[in-house]
């Protein structure tokens, strides 16, 4: 690439650059982390207020323990060992820039079994996952520390990367933009490929082991799980299980096929998700609710409606991308593209541009309502999930665009709402 055409490469990236630019690559690093420690602190407070002030820190006392590096590295270790197993079958990504496709393991569901098998024996053998509650904090401060050590390790090796490897909105010449986004799009150590272990092993089963370790503490604590608690753990386990089933169809999401891997998705996976997605199963430890059964039953039935939409609309997409002549799909209408692609504008994808993100939200929704009205803190899911998504829909809108053009805007015409019908 010539110097004419590099500079014009990385003109063009500075004025399309996602969560803020450079400013939100030095924020973002900063201000999510402490954000991490503050609402694990908040949901083991008495007063669980998100609005109290002085904000609830963590005494210096709690932010370390030695036992708790150990786990985190010993259950990442763990995963990757089980990722190297020949277990399940090995699948094409999508073609790269240079046309070649990369091979995965797709055997993250036999890791959920065996780490669940593993953990069947510490608890017969008497292990106290109930301590997990005490070691929330520590275990976030390690998360961290790895996501930052990490993201300094793929950024110094993307320098060492061919020019096509790297990811289209990640090699800007801003070295804290590029850090923060990620340079290379799918680093690999032989063919061990990082972004996509991290993607849903270590963090995601991380989650329901954390949320379990909830349950276990307020049977302690109270002689028996509430239905509350209950059904937290089972509504999110199911989550974690039905991606890790369909772990195929993460081959073709923006975070594999268009992002980098930098701070933003190392962070997510390995600190985000598995500390903040779960805190209503902490919050209830020091929040006890009590549940109908009627009421117990309504959220079910939420939660069971915003899975089927979730996964029935998923499914389709993935199939549509996979092989579009497949009996499920062939009979949908699409729209022809300049690109040679098409667009469904039936079906699911023709009810709303997003119905993933629908069912989503309600699952979102039916995750906080065991927990009650009296405090705030169990639905920031909800409200960090909607800002999140109403972001990502933003960045598919422009992407989408971009790359399809008119056909796109005939597509919107179509289908006039992006994820709440009538409303938005």
């Amino acid at each position: 690439m010539g110097p004419k055409k590099t500079l014009k490469h990385r003109l063009s990236n500075d004025t399309e650059r996602e969560f803020g630019g450079t400013l939100g690559a030095v924020c973002i690093p900063v201000f999510l982390p402490l954000t991490v420690l503050f609402l694990i602190c908040v949901s083991q407070s008495p007063e669980a207020s998100v609005l109290q002030w002085p904000p609830c820190i963590p005494s210096t006392d709690q932010l370390w323990d030695p036992l708790a590096p150990i786990l985190l590295l010993g259950w990442i270790g763990l995963h990757a060992l089980l990722y190297l197993l020949p277990l399940g079958k090995v699948s094409d990504g999508l073609a790269l820039r240079d046309g070649s496709r990369l091979k995965y393991p797709i055997n993250g569901f036999h890791g959920l079994c065996i780490s669940a098998v593993l953990l069947s024996v510490l608890l017969g053998l008497g292990a106290p996952l109930a301590y997990l509650f005490e070691l929330l904090v520590p275990l976030a401060v390690s998360a961290i520390a790895v996501s930052f050590l990490s993201s300094v390790y793929l950024y110094v090796r993307s320098f060492w990367a061919p020019s096509h490897a790297l990811a289209l909105g990640g090699d800007t010449g801003n070295p804290l933009y590029d850090f923060f986004i990620g340079r290379e799009l799918n680093p690999r150590i032989g063919n061990f490929d990082l972004k996509y272990f991290c993607e849903l092993r270590p963090g995601l089963i991380g989650w329901g082991v954390i949320n379990l370790g909830m349950l276990m503490k307020e049977a302690e604590l109270r002689g028996s799980p509430s239905l509350s608690m209950i059904l937290v753990n089972c509504f999110q386990l199911l989550y974690v299980a039905d991606a890790l089933w369909n772990e195929e169809a993460v081959l073709t999401t923006m975070d594999i096929v268009h992002d980098g891997f930098g701070f933003m998705l190392v962070f997510g996976d390995l600190a985000w998700v598995p500390f903040t997605y779960g805190l209503q199963a902490s919050f209830l430890i020091v929040h006890p609710q009590s549940l109908s059964l009627l009421t117990a039953a309504a959220i079910v039935a939420l939660n069971g409606a915003g899975y089927y939409i979730f996964r029935k609309s998923n499914s389709q997409k993935n199939q549509f991308r996979r092989d579009p002549t497949h009996p499920s799909v062939s009979g949908l209408e699409t729209i022809a593209t300049a690109t040679g692609k098409r667009l469904l504008v039936s079906g699911w994808w023709g009810f709303v541009r997003h119905p993933n993100y629908l069912g989503d939200l309600l699952m979102a929704l039916a995750w906080s309502l065991p927990c009650g009205f009296s405090h705030l803190l169990p639905y920031f899911y909800v409200v960090y999930f909607t800002v999140l998504l109403v972001h990502r829909e933003a960045r598919d809108e422009r992407q989408c665009r971009a790359k399809y053009g008119l056909a796109w805007d005939a597509y919107c015409r179509r289908v006039p709402y992006r994820i709440f019908p009538y409303i938005y």
